[in-house]
């Protein structure tokens, strides 16, 4: 028993003495601990005084401000880093032994944290762009969240505070922080610990006050536009702060309502570019909050948010990566806010991608289509993308807005590619009936594109066409779609030669459906027909599908309205519209007396006469014998005389089929009108110098031709304008011409018009043919011979003028000249006379047009 005894106390002492021994050892560790404490607190504590004298000097620096900050920045990183990696105040506290150790080591403590926050109040006092430290601040904590948060918090919202006071001293300011430190803040108003909650929320609201009077200009004139959630849910601006925890606390609606209504457009793309990026946080829960503020934000003010292309580009960019499914969600949510409140931003940025567009494109589109409210917005801006060529290349302004590096313009091919996706949806139904005149004529000036430019391959569908076909299906022409590819309509297009026809084909299939769009469709051509300036192919395409139409729903002639369309069309800068308005006109000959203003209508195909293209001039030819063959006596003789003179310059065009065509069209012209000749002797007396000159005629058959002699100065004046001509065979033959007529009427000539006509005649004698200048000199000699019979008196000249103007007087040959020598400058196809010396002729000038081979008809298809 003594032995138990004595082991028990023996235990139970070494047990005392252990526990002393422990206690000992604690108290030693906690006095090393509360020393290197002690001893970090003043190394941190002279660090921050050091940072502080440092920024302070810089601050009084003439060093470039932005070189200046930048400095500080890093300064201010460090010592931020330093001071909210030191223990709580509590921990620190615990550290002491004594109640005097406990408050020495929280006065050190406060004083960090002081000196750092007056370091911060300084900066700003000078300059609020300096706010941007509050920025960086956030940005540190969220890197590493072992820094004391609720700390820097309160640093945050008291700069924050301090600043809102200042601001109110500044007519103007910069501080161009507020959109991202909004943001940061936003997310921090829903923190789980909740005195950040309340310290972030604080700041919010001194951010808010901030910006109000940076924006103060723009609030006080707000437009109605920038007002949609209402004004009730601003927050009261007062100074008494207290109760704004409660308000903005975990309060998400009202953050984005009053962030939105508050910052200006800049600052607020901003707030929500930072969200956006936060979006992709691997914190699920700061993704939610930021995806929940985001949608909010843009529900209200999407309208103030710029760069809205830079935008989608970085949400095309993130979602082909590997976003997480609330990304994804939250971003395809973003861009259906952005197109109701952007449309147009929205819709060119996503036309600006590779073609065919990728799968995650088309979600994006898909996305876009789902706001019925702007679905009429959003086709309008593919109609216009619609209306370019793709292709061709950008223009450096265009460039400025693009993202892609595709340098042609393959937006209007992406264009087709989108509609294939957003017609069939059931929020574009309704659109998709009031733009379809506007869709199916775009569609057919891709085609029309797609197949000068070869665009369809194997790896590129013809968008254009899949997309008519949706359209088609859509409006409830199934039938038209199906019997369109019964037709193999899709190859007309694909080939060059015959996507005109593919045009023609489209528009007839649909007037033998008897579409029931067609009031909306003709009416809509008729607005393109009229408002103009357009396109060159464009103008083709509405030419063809406006004529097919009318073929089909209105009998011959078309009502006036429509008339008046063609007759202006004749004169198109296109040569292929003038020649398929000319068409269509000649088509209505066996109408032409119906119609009311026929002359109108043949005086602007007269016009077309003087066109640079001969396939223009031939078809206006052939348009205008077509319409005279038909047309009553009444109106073609009270325009014989116009159409008849508009023949003359083209007796002379350059073309030989043309001059054939004209002169032929001259005689019958003259047949027709035998019974009003004397309505149109003014008109062949224009005609007869460049007939002849045509005919490389020596004969001297003019006399009888000529019986009235007042014309004789008129004559020779336009015969002279021939001796300049290029060609040769004209200079010769209008030698010979002022020659007779020289000898024919010199009576009748002044002396002042003869020393013209001679200098004028003087230049040909140094003609580079030698032909000709032999001819120059005998009719040089026919000037001079008459000169020299002239009365010196003006008196006598008119008097001589005026008894000899009775007759006229009989010549002989002249010239010999025989043209056997000389063919080379001949126009093909005209024959030499039969005998040069034959002296005068005596067929009058119908049997010459008549009878004289060289006027055999021209194919009208020349």
């Amino acid at each position: 028993m003594k032995s138990r005894s004595h082991k028990r106390c023996k235990t139970l002492r070494q047990s005392k003495d252990k526990a002393s021994s422990l206690q000992i050892l604690q108290s030693s560790v906690k006095w090393h601990h509360m020393e290197h404490m002690a001893t970090s607190l003043c190394d941190a504590y002279s660090n921050v005084v050091t940072d502080q004298a440092m920024i302070l000097a810089m601050n009084s620096s003439f060093v470039d401000p932005l070189l200046q900050f930048e400095s500080q920045l890093k300064i201010i990183e460090s010592s931020f880093k330093r001071v909210f990696a030191i223990p709580s105040l509590e921990e620190v506290k615990d550290m002491g032994d004594c109640e005097d150790d406990k408050e020495d080591l929280e006065n050190l403590y406060r004083n960090i944290l002081n000196i750092f926050e007056d370091t911060l109040l300084i900066l700003v006092s000078k300059d609020l762009y300096k706010l941007q430290v509050l920025k960086e601040m956030v940005m540190w904590m969220n890197e590493d969240r072992s820094y004391l948060q609720e700390r820097a918090m309160v640093i945050i919202s008291r700069v924050l505070s301090f600043a809102s006071r200042k601001a109110r001293g500044y007519a103007s300011f910069d501080a161009p922080c507020l959109g991202v430190l909004a943001a940061e803040l936003s997310l921090l108003c829903s923190h789980a610990d909740s005195s950040i909650t309340q310290q972030a929320s604080v700041g919010m609201y001194h951010l808010l006050c901030i910006a109000k009077h940076q924006n103060a200009d723009i609030l006080k004139n707000k437009s109605a536009k920038y007002d949609k959630s209402g004004s009730q849910h601003l927050l009261p601006f007062a100074s008494d702060a207290e109760f704004l925890p409660k308000a903005l606390q975990r309060e998400k609606t009202k953050i984005a309502q009053n962030v939105g209504e508050t910052l200006m457009p800049s600052l607020l793309t901003d707030f929500v570019w930072s969200l956006l990026v936060r979006l992709s946080a691997s914190d699920y829960t700061t993704a939610l909050e930021a995806s929940t503020i985001l949608k909010l934000t843009l529900e209200y003010h999407a309208h103030k948010v710029t760069m809205v292309s830079k935008i989608v580009d970085f949400i095309y960019k993130q979602l082909r990566g590997n976003s997480s499914h609330i990304m994804k969600q939250a971003m395809l949510q973003v861009i259906t806010l952005l197109t109701r409140m952007s449309p147009k931003k929205v819709i060119f940025q996503m036309m600006d991608y590779p073609v065919p567009a990728d799968n995650t494109l088309i979600m994006m589109w898909h996305a876009a289509g789902s706001e019925s409210s702007v679905a009429p917005h959003v086709l309008k801006t593919i109609l216009l993308i619609l209306k370019g060529k793709p292709g061709e290349m950008h223009d450096k302004l265009m460039d400025r807005r693009r993202f892609s590096l595709d340098a042609t313009n393959m937006m209007p091919v992406a264009a087709s590619q989108a509609l294939c996706t957003l017609l069939p949806v059931c929020p574009y139904k309704k659109a998709v009936a009031q733009f379809f005149p506007q869709l199916l004529m775009a569609l057919m000036l891709q085609l029309s594109y797609s197949s000068n430019l070869k665009l369809m391959t194997e790896d590129r569908p013809l968008y254009a066409w899949d997309a008519l076909s949706v359209l088609l299906n859509c409006s409830g022409l199934q039938q038209v779609d199906m019997a369109l590819k019964k037709k193999n309509c899709r190859n007309q297009f694909s080939q060059e030669l015959f996507h005109h026809h593919g045009v023609h084909l489209v528009a007839k299939t649909l007037s033998d459906y008897k579409f029931p769009q067609f009031p909306e469709t003709l009416h809509y051509l008729y607005k393109l027909s009229v408002e103009g300036p357009r396109g060159s192919e464009d103008s083709v395409i509405t030419v063809i599908f406006l004529t097919e139409l009318l073929n089909n729903f209105f009998k011959d002639p078309f009502p006036e309205e429509f008339l008046v369309l063609f007759r202006n069309w004749v004169n198109d800068s296109n040569p292929v519209v003038s020649k398929l308005s000319l068409q269509k006109i000649a088509s209505l000959a066996p109408v032409i007396n119906k119609i009311e203003n026929v002359c109108s209508l043949l005086t602007s195909i007269l016009d077309a006469f003087l066109s640079k293209d001969k396939t223009v001039v031939i078809r206006a030819l052939v348009t205008v014998r077509r319409l005279l063959g038909k047309l009553d006596k009444v109106t073609y003789s009270s325009l014989c005389t116009r159409i008849a003179s508009s023949y003359c310059p083209l007796m002379d065009h350059h073309n030989g089929g043309i001059r054939s065509m004209a002169i032929r069209h001259f005689g019958e012209l003259l047949k027709d009108m035998s019974q009003y000749t004397w309505m149109l002797n003014d008109v062949v007396l224009m005609g007869l110098v460049p007939l002849i000159l045509f005919l490389e005629d020596t004969e001297t058959s003019v006399v009888k031709l000529l019986s009235r002699g007042n014309y004789i100065t008129d004559l020779i004046s336009d015969t002279l304008g021939f001796l300049r001509s290029s060609r040769a065979y004209l200079r010769r033959t209008s030698v010979i011409l002022v020659g007779y007529l020289a000898k024919l009427g010199g009576h009748l000539l002044l002396r002042d018009e003869i020393e013209v006509m001679l200098e004028a005649v003087d230049r040909v004698l140094w003609d580079e043919d030698p032909v000709i200048r032999e001819l120059a000199k005998i009719t040089h000699n026919i000037f001079k011979e008459v000169a020299n019979g002239l009365n010196t008196s003006n008196v006598k000249q008119s008097l001589q003028r005026l008894f000899k103007f009775i007759y006229t007087k009989k010549l002989k040959p002249l010239y010999n000249y025989n043209q056997h020598n000389n063919l080379t400058g001949s126009p093909e196809g005209i024959k030499e006379t039969k005998n040069d010396k034959e002296g005068l002729m005596d067929e009058n000038f119908e049997e010459i047009l008549g009878k004289d081979e060289r006027f055999t008809r021209a194919s009208e298809e020349e």
